[in-house]
Order: C-alpha cells, then sequence, then structure tokens
C-alpha cells in the first residue's frame, strides 16, 4: 500500500485535483480518505455550542482514530469510517466501508499536524494558492455546498480561518516533497498527480 497525503489551505483546491486526477483509475486500486470525516463526535454539545467550535484548529480532529484506521488499513482491514455532517456540525448515524486499496489519498488542511500521521505518507503535497483566491473559493463553496451565507463565510475568514491558516497549516510546508501552485484555473496539478499515481500503479504490476 502507498499512501499520499495532500493537504493545502482551505478552497487551495486539493478536493478538485484529487476527484480530476481518480476519474483516470479503476477505483478497486485506489482510493480517499478525507479529513472532513474525522471530525470529532459532539453529542454532548447544543448546537449553538458546536457552532462555536474552532474546527480549524487540530484539537478539532480525532486523529487517534484516524491513524488507528490507516494502520488497519495497512494490515489488510476494512474499515467502518464516521460519516461526518456540516450541517448538523456532528457526526451521523452512518458508517462507510472502506477497503484496502494500492493507493490511498489522504486529503485535508491539518493532515500534517500529526506526527503520527505525517509519518503513515509515502508521498507529502503541499498545495498553494493565493489567499485571496481561496477566499473566493470559499465563498462559493460555502454558498453552494453548504447552506452558509457569504457575510458568515467573511466573518469566520477573517476571525479563523486565516489565523488557524497561519499558525497550523503554511508552516507545515516545509513537511511537503511537493508543492503544486493551484490560483490559476489553467494548471497541470491533476495531471501531475496522475501521472504519480500511474507510476506507482505500474511498479504493482
Amino acid at each position: 500500500m502507498f499512501i499520499i497525503g495532500i493537504t493545502g489551505g482551505t478552497a487551495s483546491g486539493k478536493t478538485t485535483i484529487v476527484e480530476n486526477s481518480l476519474s483516470n483509475f479503476n477505483k478497486n486500486d485506489i482510493g480517499v480518505i478525507s479529513q472532513d470525516s474525522y471530525y470529532k463526535q459532539t453529542d454532548d454539545l447544543t448546537h449553538v455550542e458546536r457552532i462555536a467550535i474552532n474546527f480549524d484548529h487540530p484539537q478539532a480532529i480525532d486523529f487517534d482514530l484516524l491513524v488507528q484506521q490507516i494502520n488497519f488499513l495497512k494490515n489488510g482491514a476494512t474499515i467502518q469510517q464516521p460519516v461526518y455532517s456540516f450541517h448538523s456540525h456532528n457526526r451521523t448515524n452512518e458508517q462507510k466501508y472502506f477497503a484496502p486499496k494500492k493507493i490511498i489519498i489522504v486529503e485535508g488542511i491539518l493532515i500534517f499536524n500529526d506526527k503520527r500521521l505525517l509519518d503513515l505518507f509515502d508521498l507529502k503535497i503541499f498545495i498553494e494558492a493565493d489567499a485571496d483566491e481561496r477566499l473566493r473559493r470559499r465563498i462559493i463553496r460555502d454558498s453552494n455546498e453548504r447552506g452558509r451565507d457569504a457575510n458568515e463565510v467573511i466573518n469566520r475568514y477573517r476571525s479563523t480561518l486565516k489565523p488557524m491558516h497561519d499558525l497550523y497549516i503554511e508552516p507545515y510546508k516545509k513537511n511537503a516533497d511537493l508543492i503544486f501552485n493551484n490560483t490559476e484555473k489553467e494548471n497541470n496539478n491533476s495531471q501531475l498527480l496522475t501521472d504519480l499515481i500511474q507510476k506507482k500503479l505500474t511498479s504493482y504490476s
């Protein structure tokens, strides 16, 4: 099993790059684990208290479970991933089965923050993009996909997202093996990732 960790700031284009690349491969060979599935359970909190959580801080992530489940996959076991809802700010009662693959991509803004997780990655990629462009993308995404108000997104960016990026994302770029610049819409980042995956899959043949 070959594990690729892909990180970068909010709305840097991580998910888009990964999805575009994976469309070229057999789903039985490669799979994606999103950090977003591993936000901590908040059953003991009210909805108001959940909204107040700093979801861009490493403490919001259940790294213990994420590391444990990746190790299970490395040992050939199928895992049951938690399913997280951005509307309720909590995990649902559902779980998703995920079987071992030849290549696994772990994607998320904070995945370089846990040394145990970092050590599991065979290849580490950082996706960077201009801050203003990331904010523009975030407004569009959260308005369309998560039912957020544009002003809410901007206020959260200023109060939480940018400070957390400066503390817990940008400094960890030094741990990357590769850095993709994804500011411009026209780029070959998905092709670069595709080529890397294809080369690794060929080595399994």
